[in-house]
Parts: structure tokens; sequence; C-alpha cells
């Protein structure tokens, strides 16, 4: 897990988060020339596939064939999200750098998800930290629906803590908490932060959001101007959304949020006008616009 020399990392989502609800198949090649273009825009991280069951997310079926024919930048960490030991497997035969497992802090939506209960999600993961750990493989977790439910309603700021602690546990060395309906309010962040950062140390949290309510961008200012967050999860174009979400928007967008930043004093190393190139090599097989503001005003 690197720290952006910058200040503010944001780690690049849209290769994984953003294209795996696609119902149209996004070609490999066009996958391989988005990631390829974004290694070049000043991203330190970019999450390139998931290792997940084909069936279940058919867009990120190719994930093995992706990581092999990707050039690799020096100083770009090439990411996969996976689910068990098999998933795993196959990320280690692909040559991934980091690997994140993901669960939620809501029941039903875990069970929607992965058709696990939290603690069963929790117990499969503990052959697949240990088999990272042992390789010094760099391990991220996910909590999903850490402020808001699209069948269970607000989550408990305590629920959420709880999840993040087991992982913690588990040896992640960063959790990723998600508002996955993009439902959160600064008011909302605040109140999770006050808490998680009684147990959790600053360096290993990074924030998820999604813009479905427009909130996300004031969501991460007020997280990285109260409390000092500098990791947070973006998608160039604001492209994705979530299966098991229903009427969830993409993540946010990661031109709209390094703006943002810069427009308050921080310093994130992204090119703009790079993030905008790369996002032509993946404009065509996209069955929506981009959701980007930036984007609309190039």
């Amino acid at each position: 897990m690197g720290v952006a020399k910058s200040g503010i990392e944001l780690i690049e989502m849209a290769p994984r988060d953003g294209l795996q609800s696609q119902n149209s198949r996004v070609p490999t090649r066009a996958k391989v020339a988005f990631i390829e273009a974004l290694s070049e825009t000043g991203l330190l991280e970019i999450e390139a596939g998931a290792f997940v069951s084909p069936k279940a997310v058919p867009a990120m079926a190719d994930s093995f064939a992706v990581f092999q024919k990707i050039k690799r930048k020096k100083g770009v960490v090439y990411s996969a999200l996976v689910p068990n030991e098999r998933g795993l497997e196959e990320a280690l035969k692909a040559r991934v750098d980091k690997i994140a497992v993901f669960t939620a802090a809501s029941e039903t939506f875990n069970q929607k998800n992965i058709n696990a209960t939290i603690k069963e999600s929790i117990q499969r993961f503990l052959p697949v930290a240990s088999k990272a750990k042992a390789l010094k493989l760099p391990l991220r977790g996910y909590v999903s629906t850490a402020f808001f439910c699209p069948y269970e309603g607000k989550i408990k700021p305590e629920a959420a803590l709880k999840v993040c602690l087991d992982l913690l546990d588990l040896g992640v060395d960063e959790i990723s908490i998600g508002d996955t309906i993009g439902r959160a309010s600064p008011n909302d962040v605040r109140r999770l932060l006050d808490l998680c950062l009684k147990k959790i140390p600053l360096k290993k949290i990074a924030l998820h959001f999604h813009d479905t309510y427009g909130m996300a961008v004031a969501n991460a200012l007020a997280a990285w101007e109260e409390y000092g967050v500098s990791l947070f999860d973006a998608s160039s174009g604001g492209i994705g959304g979530c299966p098991y979400a229903p009427g969830a928007s993409g993540n946010v967008s990661l031109e709209d949020l390094a703006f943002a930043f810069e427009a308050s004093g921080g310093k994130t190393g992204i090119n703009l006008k790079k993030i905008n190139g790369a996002l032509n090599k993946i404009s065509p097989y996209l069955e929506k616009p981009f959701s980007s503001k930036l984007r609309k005003l190039s």
C-alpha cells in the first residue's frame, strides 16, 4: 500500500467496479487499452479486474486475460478483487500486485451480493488472508453499505465498525469503507469516522463513495479536510454502479474528485487531460454516458 507523494491518493475503480455492471460485453482489448492509458495519468493504483464467478459477474470473466495482456508501468499497483481461495489462485497466476476481499455491514446486502452472512464471508477470507500474508501480498478489505443499505436502510456506525475490526483481525492492510448506494451526507461520514478513528489507524482507512444523491465530493472533502483521510476510491468518468444496489449510480468521478481536491489546496498528482484521453478508449463500449461533470465540459 503506497501513499501518494502528493498527499492524496485516488485509487482507480473504473476497470473493475466501473465495468462490472455493464450488460454489454466490453472487449478485452478495449479494457487493456483503457488500463494502459490510465497508467500514464499519475495514478498509483488501478483495480484492473476481479477473479469472481463468470456466471455471477460476466463482465469480469476475462480478468485473467486482461492481467496477462496489459503492459505494466513501473510504480503502478495493479490490484484485483477476489472472493475466495479459488479466486486467489487465479489472481496469483495472473501476477496481481494486490488483492482485495469484500463483505458488507448489512446482512441482507451480503446475502444478496455473495450469498453469505457477514460472519460466513469473514470465515471464507481466512485462508485467503493467510496465504496473502505468507506471500507478502498487500491485502485490502471492502466494507460495502457502511452507511446505508438498499434493503435495510440506515446502518448503525457501530455495525460498520465491527465489520472493519473483523477485517483488521484478518490482517488486512487497508479498509475501504463504502457508501454503496450513494446516500451518505458529510454528517454521516463524520459520525462513522469519529467512531472508526478511535480503533483504526488513519493510514489504514480508504473511503469509497458513490454519487447517487450528488454528495460524494462533499463527503470526500469533509473526510480529507476535517480528518486527514488521504485514500479515496474513484472511477474515471463516474462509470459504474452496483447490480445488487438498485438505483445506485457509479462511483464518484475520479476527475471531479481530483479537481475538487486541487481547488481546495490539495495535490493528487493526476493529469486530468490524460484521464480524458483514457476515457476515449472505453467510451465506445459503454451503455450509458459518463456522469463526470468535467467530462461534460471537455
